[in-house]
Formats: C-alpha cells, sequence, structure tokens
C-alpha cells in the first residue's frame, strides 16, 4: 500500500479546464467534432468536472464560436459536470439555451489585469456577475468563481492578499458556491500558497471546502505549490489535459498544471482521484494533431517516447 504522507487528503477532486481555459489560448480552432470527441473522452477517463466550453462572444475568443455546437453534441454522462464559462448575462441566456446545468465566473485581484482583460474595473464586473449568479440560483445551477492574478499580474506585479480576500468575499456574498485561485501567470511559489490559503481560511474564515486551485506551470512550480495547498486542506485542484493553454503573457512558455502529470503525482502518493490516467493520456493523444505543437505535460511526452522505443 502506497504510504500517504500526514496532513494529505485521501482524495482529491480533478476539475479538467482543458476544453475551455485549454483550448481558448491555442493559437488553432480545432474542429467542432474533435472537442466533442476530447469531452467524452475526458468525462469517460472519470474526471468529475470537464469544463466544456466558454460562451463568450466569438469574436473576442474565436476558438470558442463553436460553444452552442459543442454543448448539444455531448452526450453527458450522469458522473460528471460539464460546466462553462460565462461574462455576461448575454453569455448567460445563451448557455440556458443550450441547456447548461453549471457555469462560472470570472475576475480578477488586480485592477490592471481586469481593465487590461475585460476593460472594466474589479467592482464593475462584480456589478455584471450579481445578476448572472443570482439568475443561475433561481435555476438550480451550480456556480463557480474564478479569481484570476491571485499571485501576481503581467502589469503591477505583485498582489496584496487582502485584495484576492476582497475579491473572494464579494463573490462568496452573493452566492458562488466554489472559488478557484488563480496563477495567472505562473509566478506563484509555496511560500505565497501558504500565506494567501491561511489568509483566506483564517482572516477571512473561508472554509476549505469552498476553494480550490489553478496552477500554472509557466516556471515549473505547478506540482510544488499543488502539494502545499494539499497540506493546508485543499482537495479540489483545476488542471489541463495535455498541459493545453500555454501562457499568454509568457510566450513559449508552459501554461496550465497537465493533467496528467497531476495524476501521476497524486497517484503515486497514494491520493485518490476516481481518474483513469491512461484514458486521459488517449483523450490527448487524440487532441494532440489539431493543436500544431507537442503538448506540455511532462507525463504525456515520457509516455509517448516510451510508447515508441519500446
Amino acid at each position: 500500500m502506497a504510504f500517504v504522507l500526514p496532513a494529505l487528503p485521501a482524495s482529491v477532486r480533478v476539475v479538467e479546464v482543458g476544453p475551455r481555459d485549454g483550448l481558448q489560448n491555442e493559437k488553432v480552432q480545432v474542429p467542432t467534432e474533435q472537442k466533442i470527441r476530447f469531452i467524452t473522452q475526458l468525462a469517460a477517463a472519470g474526471l468529475p468536472v470537464v469544463e466544456a466550453t466558454s460562451f463568450v462572444s466569438p469574436r473576442a475568443i474565436p476558438q470558442l464560436s463553436d460553444a452552442s455546437a459543442v454543448m448539444a453534441g455531448i452526450q453527458p454522462l450522469p458522473s460528471t459536470m460539464y460546466p462553462v464559462l460565462v461574462p455576461n448575462m448575454k453569455g448567460m441566456e445563451r448557455a440556458l439555451a443550450a441547456g447548461v446545468r453549471s457555469i462560472a465566473v470570472f475576475t480578477a485581484a488586480s485592477e490592471s489585469f481586469t481593465r487590461h482583460n475585460i476593460n472594466m474595473t474589479i467592482a464593475e464586473s462584480l456589478e455584471i456577475f450579481r445578476p448572472v449568479v443570482a439568475l443561475a440560483k433561481r435555476e438550480g445551477m451550480g456556480v463557480r468563481g474564478y479569481i484570476s492574478t491571485v499571485f501576481g499580474c503581467p502589469y503591477e506585479g505583485d498582489v496584496d492578499p487582502h485584495a484576492v480576500l476582497a475579491v473572494a468575499r464579494a463573490l462568496l456574498d452573493m452566492g458562488i458556491e466554489e472559488l478557484s485561485l488563480g496563477d495567472t501567470i505562473g509566478v506563484a511559489t509555496p511560500n505565497q500558497v501558504y500565506d494567501v490559503l491561511a489568509l483566506l481560511m483564517g482572516e477571512g474564515a473561508i472554509p476549505i471546502d469552498w476553494l480550490a486551485v489553478h496552477f500554472h506551470d509557466t516556471r515549473g512550480t505547478a506540482l510544488a505549490n499543488v502539494l502545499v495547498a494539499l497540506q493546508m486542506g485543499i482537495h479540489s485542484v483545476d488542471s489541463s489535459a495535455g498541459g493545453l493553454g500555454g501562457c499568454p503573457y509568457a510566450p513559449g512558455a508552459a501554461g496550465n498544471l497537465a493533467t496528467e502529470d497531476l495524476l501521476y503525482m497524486l497517484h503515486g502518493m497514494g491520493i485518490q482521484t476516481g481518474v483513469d490516467l491512461e484514458k486521459v493520456v488517449a483523450a490527448t493523444r487524440t487532441i494532440a494533431p489539431y493543436l500544431g505543437h507537442m503538448p506540455t505535460s511532462k507525463y504525456f511526452q515520457a509516455h509517448e517516447a516510451s510508447s515508441i522505443t519500446a
């Protein structure tokens, strides 16, 4: 039996964001049928959450302009949730028309990032979300909130953890059920993870069950950051099959933490996920030919290299 380090959760909920957060940052536009196949394979691998797409303006993110068609083509498994990102009420209306039952909204802890990214202040973004979240709650839908630039901003540099707490409290107060804390530019180190989580759970009195982490591996620290988060009680972690996504603020660098790399570490430590690692590899292999580059997942690269030399 594998040895489990003290203070680590016995199981972790892996939130797969590759089809949305991953593909929206890829340069290519993957055919709709391939997206549907990718999502279907990820769900079949046992992932409890597969974020499917985003109902944003097609002009803003053309890579996800087929959101309605993607949702229409998915044959949902009862064991998997398929949330979508919605930026405003118009996106929410499109999501409802597509039969979506779970959504996510996003803002940031940095004013400069919010202005550059969505052309509004943090306060204005929160006001945009308020009626969206209220409608989702009336419809009995799950609602997740993303907070970007938790550990650093491409325009401001360091971000005050108290700014993160203020945004977190505002989102929770409007009824959001889970907060995903994002290391948007991949600068976080384990001590920063500890400081932010300690503040949110201590001074902020936010229950650990309401928090998730979303790390980028831009500088190779994602798994180290996950480990610290797990030791502090976090048991919901975002990742992207193949490491899809990239980092738009660090050209050529790795972006999202790869699901395969996360699963390899968790399973090796005896932590249960309910996810079949080899089936995730198969899903990444399916989407890889449409990306125009090799997936950045270290586990995937090692797996494919070993299969060639075997």
